[in-house]
């Protein structure tokens, strides 16, 4: 066999092991989450820029987290999540601020009101200059198990896998948006701590819950971003 097929082809036999730490190095994507409810008039286009931001590439991580205390409304949201509620509450304590919707949070830090392009482009841009490297992680799919991997680094926080849904389409029959169809995209399905990162390198295998697409946060107390990464 010539020297170059060898070589390319052991390059493709080394691939799946250097991945984790080829997309490790390369810089973490911005958590952008929206807070959102399908009854939420003020909602959709909040939802619509959500997934516009969707589309930029990879060095955005936009994620909706669907809450359940519009469901009062006699409109239940079909992706409605306790963690979710759960979720923006902490950052409500954290920030100071009130839960309200759409509420959209930039790397766990900026608060702003999901609708307001000018505020979302502000923050992101912001978040991207300020942007901490402290865990790097990875996640590929390998069979049906979810294998995470983080790097040794600086700080500690928690590890979150979140699993969401790149779209949806959903006909709303009640509520402040009823008979309206709205457009969702990267809809939280699932959110899980897996437990606390110290700045050691570790590897977790999880099983997927729920969502076709994947990613892991590593979170400070403070609601700091310390790493990212998806699918």
């Amino acid at each position: 066999m010539p020297a170059l097929s060898r070589l390319v082809l052991l390059a493709a036999a080394l691939l799946p092991a250097l991945l984790p730490a080829l997309v490790a190095a390369a810089p973490r994507p911005v958590v952008v989450e929206l807070f959102t409810s399908q009854s939420c008039s003020s909602c959709p286009p909040a939802e619509a820029l959500l997934g516009e931001l969707a589309g930029e590439g990879r060095d955005l991580l936009p994620l909706a987290f669907h809450v359940t205390y519009w469901n009062r409304l006699n409109w239940r949201d079909t992706f409605s999540l306790p963690e979710a509620t759960e979720r923006q509450r902490a950052y409500a304590e954290r920030l100071g601020d009130t839960p309200f919707t759409p509420q959209l949070v930039v790397d766990g830090r900026r608060s702003v009101v999901g609708s307001r392009r000018e505020a979302v482009a502000a923050a992101i841009g912001q978040a991207r200059a300020e942007r901490q490297e402290g865990a790097p992680v990875s996640v590929i799919r390998d069979g049906s198990r979810l294998d995470i991997r983080l790097g040794a680094g600086t700080g500690a926080g928690r590890i979150v896998l979140i699993e969401f849904d790149p779209r949806h389409e959903t006909a709303v029959a009640r509520g402040e948006n009823a008979g309206r169809t709205v457009v969702q995209a990267n809809v939280v399905r699932s959110v899980r701590d897996l437990g606390a990162w110290t700045g050691a390198a570790q590897s977790l295998s999880e099983s997927p819950a729920a969502g076709s697409e994947a990613a892991v946060i590593v979170q400070a107390a403070d609601g700091r971003i310390l790493g990212a990464a998806r699918l």
